[in-house]
């Protein structure tokens, strides 16, 4: 696993456009301000940006790969969707190591975060208008935050409303797969929970 992916305080930063079709990210160490990682949506087809400025935007594919020194370390993907989102996740060596499944709750974003087995690992779930979510364990232990609201090094330096702070629990071991998930997870949120 790539050492940019244990890091637990870090700030993603959407790059912003008009009439962008892919969506673009940057990723930093919220301490250092030092940039660790590059999320890009690179080989869009044409359908594909036809359909991202229509109304159907948030059911168009995507293929986000997040990379660190140019190398990919994980790959999100999911296909056109009509009804129940299922995104898959692989890790730097282009295997799959889970998935995150949709779940409909009233006024509540949730996905479960799913083993390649398809045991349940864990929760992501946010608030129905704002920007707060968190990753939990089956057991409740929260493994990941993800907010718009940010103090410290990152405030100064960034100040889009297109950007949020990624806290992940220092309960998550270093080199642990779960990581992995989470940024699946973490891209997950802006392109299916967000994208309408």
């Amino acid at each position: 696993m790539h050492q940019a992916l244990n890091k637990n305080k870090l700030f993603v930063k959407e790059h912003t456009g008009v009439f962008k079709a892919a969506n673009s990210y940057d990723i930093f160490d919220l301490e250092t301000k030092e940039m660790l990682m590059e999320c890009r949506e690179p080989g869009l087809g044409f359908f594909t940006k036809l359909f991202r400025f229509t109304k159907y935007k948030a059911m168009t594919p995507f293929d986000i790969i997040i990379s660190a020194n140019g190398a990919p370390i994980v790959n999100v993907k999911r296909g056109v969707t009509f009804i129940r989102s299922v995104v898959s996740v692989f890790g730097e060596t282009g295997e799959q190591v889970g998935t995150l499944r949709k779940i409909f709750k009233l006024f509540k974003p949730s996905f479960e975060i799913l083993s390649l087995s398809g045991e349940k690992l864990g929760v992501l779930e946010g608030n129905f208008v704002g920007w707060d979510f968190t990753i939990k364990s089956n057991d409740g232990e929260v493994l990941a935050t993800i907010s718009k609201k940010w103090a410290g090094a990152g405030k100064e330096l960034f100040t889009s409303a297109d950007n949020y702070a990624i806290i992940i629990a220092d309960t998550v071991k270093e080199n642990d797969p779960i990581r992995v998930l989470i940024f699946g997870a973490i891209m997950s949120i802006d392109m299916v929970l967000k994208e309408h």
